[in-house]
């Protein structure tokens, strides 16, 4: 989303308020980056993973199939597929791999195959997966040129803190967390760091990001408090997740009621960010075209936008959550049960939980960042008034 003031000062700022930001800002980066220094993960043990050493999926071209007796059972019918790996001890060999009826791979498909050698000598070949690298490849393309197409050097911002976030939760949020460190913390630093990072690269380095991050901020503490609250109180353990005991086999020690907290946190930042950065601008947009106006109307007016934003916004989340998991809710309604009981079973409780907290935690955005900026705007109007009148007088 593009906003007119975040790359420039539309008003007059006064230096005790910038000051006053700036200074809570600092604060808060500070304080983010002792706890990311300190809970940095260092020779987090390694994980020794699912496949044996030297058996890593490779790519294989699917050159053949033909319909042939299944090797365990002669009365059942299999597919025979001669697959090419590209890679690996067996590159460029041709290898049979047997499917039963129902498969969906063809001729000309790319697939993920894992290859062994028994001990005897036999060489098993295991489908793992399709191969989607060059359509996906084509579509971030496709994603970048839009975003700079239409952004421009803000959309360039916007993709370099996108970057910065998924590096952040790739080298320190996840190894921290397989580290055993509190989960919750993790993802308020997390959330922090990321906010830092992707408002001010998306929105230039100015008082009117610095006035949405402050906000962000506090919104994210309100989300915070509501999740450990409800979770708790809710007697949510985490554990409807089957990753999270994908996770126990694997030996990874994780408290899944602090990792679903950490979900809730991590997963209102994205929103919140874009609530809070709207209602400043919109608060600078209220003063320029009415310079008047007092802290009390601008406020009362960048609410009334902050609601048809908050209105779209919550119906938005409610249909993602719902989207992903319909499979699930199609299963509850074939098997007869109803709303009452599907809505208090855990790993659906768990995603109305996540929306009405996150929700909430977005609502208080509005109120938040509006109050701010247009406190602070009226605050920079005084201060810039009073030097005026004091040398008329």
């Amino acid at each position: 989303m593009t906003h007119s003031h975040s790359s420039a000062e539309p008003l007059n700022v006064g230096p005790r308020v910038t000051r006053s930001i700036w200074t809570a800002v600092t604060v808060a980066a500070i304080t983010t980056a002792i706890l990311l220094i300190m809970l940095w993960p260092r020779g987090a043990p390694e994980s020794p993973g699912l496949l044996a050493a030297g058996s890593d999926p490779v790519t294989a071209d699917v050159i053949d199939r033909s319909l042939v007796p299944c090797s365990y059972d002669p009365l059942l019918g299999c597919y025979t597929f001669t697959v090419v790996p590209q890679g690996g001890a067996f590159a460029d060999e041709s290898l049979v791999l047997d499917q039963p009826l129902e498969t969906t791979i063809s001729n000309g498909d790319s697939i993920l195959v894992v290859v062994n050698r028994l001990d005897d000598g036999t060489v098993v070949v295991s489908f793992y997966d399709f191969e989607r690298s060059t359509p996906m490849l084509l579509l971030l393309l496709l994603f970048v040129a839009v975003i700079v197409a239409f952004g421009g050097w803000r959309g360039l911002g916007a993709l370099g803190g996108l970057t910065m976030s998924l590096l952040i939760i790739g080298a320190f949020a996840l190894p921290a967390l397989l580290a055993g460190s509190n989960s919750v913390v993790i993802a308020l630093v997390t959330a922090s760091v990321i906010a830092f990072v992707a408002l001010f690269l998306a929105h230039g380095f100015n008082i009117s990001t610095a006035v949405a991050l402050i906000s962000t901020l506090a919104a994210l503490a309100v989300t915070g408090v509501l999740a450990l609250l409800f979770v708790w109180s809710s007697n949510l353990t985490g554990l409807a997740d089957e990753s999270v005991g994908y996770l126990d086999v694997l030996g990874a020690s994780i408290d899944p009621r602090g990792l679903l907290l950490a979900g809730i946190l991590i997963g209102s930042l994205g929103v919140l960010d874009d609530v809070t950065v709207t209602q400043v601008s919109a608060v600078l947009e209220l003063k320029s075209a009415a310079p008047h106006a007092t802290t009390k109307e601008l406020y009362q007016r960048g609410v009334r936008i902050g609601r048809d934003h908050i209105s779209s916004t919550v119906n938005t989340l409610f249909l993602a959550y719902v989207g992903a998991s319909l499979p699930l809710l199609l299963l509850f309604r074939q098997a007869g049960q109803t709303f009452g009981s599907v809505a208090t079973q855990e790993i659906v409780a768990v995603e109305i939980v996540r929306a009405l907290v996150g929700s909430i935690g977005l609502v208080s955005a509005v109120p938040i960042s509006t109050y701010l900026a247009a406190r602070i705007v009226s605050i920079s109007d005084e201060a810039t008034a009073t030097p005026a009148t004091g040398s008329a007088a």
